[in-house]
This record gives structure tokens, sequence and C-alpha cells, in this order.
């Protein structure tokens, strides 16, 4: 059986196993989808697929796809356990001494596998309709208003590609994104981002990034995983997969984005722009207050001829996140055991959204040995708000 590479065969898959409903009556991006959306994933619904978006009846919008563990077992082509099995296998067990010995043991390691790579074909679907200058308009996305005091329209599932422009290290990351208006958004990356950090390095030069939908549907988990800064999140890709992800070069950037994606939002963000993003409803149930972030601004975007929209929601739990983190604690709990081998198991509770409470065991061995394991844990990416 061929695995899903995109979102149209991976909703093919998703039906197939019964996990798909199709709504085709008329439902506004304003409010409604989210609503219903909402109601279906606290009952352990199915994924829904939007075929009549009122505003845009020619852009179906799929929701929901990570709501289960037969889904989300789709989209990483395994069960997150035996993803573990198969990164144990792939470490061993000889524990490096530091952070950057894990990392360059991954980068050691993850090449002897034949499935990792990229490849670079000169084309893709997602070059099939290409958009610049004034033919550039954000309102042609269903992109979703989430929550009655949102502070407006957000992409929920954007993987943003950006460059170190010192190294030229590729990161991607997952950054919220509100629409402003038809080719100017919000980029939500935190000071603690690697996004952020390329902006910093990149001081009085403007920084590129391309927004991405779609493609393999384990491309957002890849965004999401904590991966040490010096694996490619495409190469991951590639080892869940079992094959190189296909990558084109942009448009108007010089950055590279999956060939299967639905769409391709190219653009630069200015030094020092910045204004008023949020409220947005949030993982916890409570909105993020308004702030400063930095601007987008849209050069151009490419798309598929019949896009699909992907999206998700966030709020109280449980949601569709859940099965996302729960599956992040499974995957890399080996990788964490490399720099904490007195770990037992880990847990982290969807009720407390994840990085909000981290439950422990050990193999203890002196006195206090919990707190040289706390504060270890603490050092570990979204673990430090634990």
């Amino acid at each position: 059986m061929p695995q899903p590479h995109d979102i149209p065969s991976f909703l093919k898959e998703v039906e197939r196993i019964g996990e798909l409903r199709r709504i085709g009556v008329p439902v506004s991006k304003h409010l409604e989808i989210t609503e219903i959306a909402d109601r279906v994933v606290k009952q352990g619904g199915p994924a829904l697929v939007f075929d009549r978006v009122r505003e845009n009846p020619e852009v179906p919008v799929a929701i929901g796809l990570f709501g289960s563990h037969n889904r989300l077992a789709l989209a990483l082509h395994d069960k997150p356990e035996n993803i573990a099995k198969r990164i144990t296998d792939l470490i061993g067990t000889r524990p490096p001494n530091s952070l950057v010995g894990m990392a360059k043991m991954g980068l050691q390691m993850l090449p002897t596998i034949s499935s990792l790579g990229i490849k670079r074909p000169k084309d893709g679907p997602c070059k099939e309709v290409i958009l610049k200058g004034d033919d550039v308009d954000l309102s042609e996305l269903p992109v979703l208003t989430c929550w009655p005091d949102d502070g407006g329209p957000f992409v929920t599932l954007p993987m943003v590609f950006t460059h170190n422009p010192n190294t030229k290290r590729r990161n991607v990351g997952m950054y919220r994104v509100q629409v402003f208006d038809k080719n100017t958004t919000g980029m939500h990356w935190q000071i603690h981002k690697v996004g952020a950090q390329h902006q910093r390095e990149a001081g009085a030069q403007p920084i590129e990034a391309a927004v991405c939908l779609g493609g393999d549907p384990c491309l957002p988990f890849c965004a999401l995983a904590p991966l040490p800064e010096e694996i490619d999140e495409m190469i991951f890709a590639g080892f869940l997969r079992g094959k190189p992800v296909e990558m084109v070069k942009c448009e108007t950037i010089d950055v590279e984005v999956p060939a299967d994606c639905e769409y391709v939002i190219e653009g630069t963000i200015q030094p020092g722009e910045n204004r008023p993003e949020g409220p947005f409803g949030d993982h916890t149930g409570y909105y993020t207050p308004v702030e400063d972030y930095p601007v987008f601004r849209v050069k151009c975007i490419t798309r598929r001829k019949r896009p699909i929209y992907p999206a998700t929601i966030v709020g109280i739990p449980p949601m569709e996140d859940g099965y996302l983190g729960k599956a992040v604690g499974e995957i890399f709990l080996p990788l964490i055991k490399t720099q904490l081998p007195e770990l037992v198991d880990m847990n982290l509770p969807v009720e407390a959204t994840f990085h909000h409470l981290c439950i422990v065991s050990i193999k203890k061995r002196y006195p206090n040995h919990a707190y040289k394991a706390m504060h270890a844990l603490w050092g570990l990416g979204q673990l430090m708000f634990s």
C-alpha cells in the first residue's frame, strides 16, 4: 500500500480507514468551522473536510487531521512506539557527554540510513499557480478565525522555513501567522525560537522566510519536534517517511520548500518592523495577550491548481494537539535518555498542555538526585516551561 506523501493522498487514506467526514453545506471560515471542529475533536470524532467554505468556495478546508492515534500513525508513517524503537536502535547505548555531543552523534548516525537526504526536482505541485506583486492576496486563502476574541484570522498549521544567515543552516518551525491584510501578516516567533535567532543574527539585513502549508503529513510534526538545532527537520522527515523529501527553490527568495505543499507564501521580515499581534485563543483555554511581533511582508504565493487548506484549532484539552504532544514525548524519550541515563519514563499530561507539567521517574542513586534530573530537563527546549 503506497504511503501518503501529500494532503490529497493522506485524506484518501484517512477516508479508507473510516475516519474522514466531508461537509458539503456552506460553512463560514469565521468561527463556524472551528466551532464544529472543536466539538468533533472533543468527542473523539473524525477528521473533517469542509468542501464549501462560504467565503472561499473553491478551496476546501481540512481540519482535525491528526486527531486520533490511527490518523497520527498514518501521518507519521508508523506508530510512535515503533519510531521510538528505531531511534533507540540508531543511537545504541553510548551516551554522549553533552548536548553538542548528542547532536554530533545524531549527525554521524543518521546518514547511515539510506532513506535520508534531500531530492531537488526542477519543479513541483506547489508551483502549479504562481502569484506575484499585485496578484498576491491572502484573502483568497480560507484562513480561519478560531475564537470570538481573536485579533483576526490566523494560519494555524504553518511550517516556517528560514536559514541562519551565517551558516545557511535550515530551520523549520511552527509559528502562528495572523493575517493583517492582503500581503502582510504577523510572525509569532518568540525570542527563544530559532526563527527569532535567525532574525537577530541577520542584524540590519532583512530575513527571508517561506510559510508552507501541506506537503507530506509528517512535516507539521517535524516542525514541532524538539530536534537539536544541528539536525535538519527535513532529514528527520526523510527518516520518518523512509525516503528523501523533495525540495524546490522559492520564486522570489533563496529558500527551499517541500515540492508537495498545497501553498507556499514567500516574503521578508525587515529589521525593527513590528506591530501588535493577537489576542489568540491558546492551548490553556486563555487568550494570549496582544504583543508586538515582526511583520511578514508577502512577495509571492505559489500553490496547487486545486489546493486544500490544512488547519487546526487549539484550546482547552482534549484537542488535536494532544496526540501530537504525546507522540513527541514518546518518540524523543530515547534521545533524552542519552543525556539522562537515569531517566526511566516521562509523561507530559494533556491536561497541562504538555510543557507546563512533566512527570518523571528516575533510577535514584543518591540523595537529591531528583534535583539534578530536574535541572537537566529544564535545559531541554520547551521543557524549560515545566
